[in-house]
């Protein structure tokens, strides 16, 4: 191997920062991302979120079942937020007291606290989602510009996709008794504005849009920081990115 070759592929891994691991990755856009672009046109939706900038306000988990008619007991969420607090002897705790919308109180002691923040938990709409995958009846299902839907009409309510999914999206509907989750706000998105949750983030940690719009906001936030997936060695080809993923993130 030459030492310019051997130098461009340690450049490499190092831009990578450990986003996932190496074979994972696929070259898109002239960066690297867990995920591969499917053939075709038109908008390829992903997702950004900022950790640095999360104040745990908990206005995009209480938004989003408003807009979306989530079942207002606790447990049920589309999305939501949650603490992580690393103490000096090295546990984790980790908390989402109703889903973050009702704030968090600090219940370990300055002293015992070696950092904390917050980190927005939501569908990470995969290009390989194995909840798709399950589905016996064909209920779940992707859109062309890459949203994870369940259609109401062909859901049996088995929850094989509930089980299947890694990231705890999903969830059975007390009253429909269909799956539920994150669609996205396709309902808006599809007229052009944003899903509600992005729209409410009073310090812009959640950013939306398309990865093939090389120009975007978010293909931009991808370059101008080390983003990393949830799980990546489920290859399940998220596309929920996070800056300042801690590792004591699961």
């Amino acid at each position: 191997m030459k030492p310019s070759r051997r130098k461009f592929l340690k450049t490499g891994i190092a831009i990578a920062g450990g986003m996932v691991a190496t074979s994972l990755l696929k070259p898109f856009n002239g960066i690297l991302f867990a995920t591969e672009e499917p053939k075709g046109s038109g908008p390829w939706y992903g997702i950004g979120i900022d950790i640095e900038k999360c104040i745990g306000c908990g206005n995009c988990a209480g938004s989003c079942k408003q807009e979306n008619n989530v079942p207002r007991q606790p447990f049920y969420f589309r999305n939501w937020v949650e603490q992580y607090t690393v103490m000096t002897d090295g546990t984790v705790k980790v908390e989402s007291p109703n889903g973050g919308i009702d704030g968090f109180r600090q219940s370990v002691p300055d002293r015992d606290i070696f950092k904390s923040f917050f980190v927005p938990k939501m569908c990470n709409h995969c290009s390989k989602s194995p909840c798709t995958q399950v589905c016996p009846v064909g209920a779940a299902f992707e859109t062309p510009d890459g949203v994870n839907l369940v259609d109401g009409r062909y859901c049996i309510g088995c929850g094989y996709c509930i089980q299947a999914c890694p990231y705890g999206c999903r969830y059975l509907h007390p009253e429909t008794h269909v799956v539920d989750k994150c669609t996205l706000c396709y309902h808006r998105i599809t007229k052009g504005l944003l899903p509600v949750c992005f729209e409410v983030c009073p310090t812009h940690a959640r950013i939306f849009g398309d990865l093939r719009d090389k120009d975007g906001e978010l293909v931009r936030f991808l370059k101008d920081h080390t983003c990393r997936v949830l799980k990546p060695h489920l290859n399940t080809g998220p596309k929920l990115y996070y800056n300042a993923l801690n590792e004591e993130v699961r």
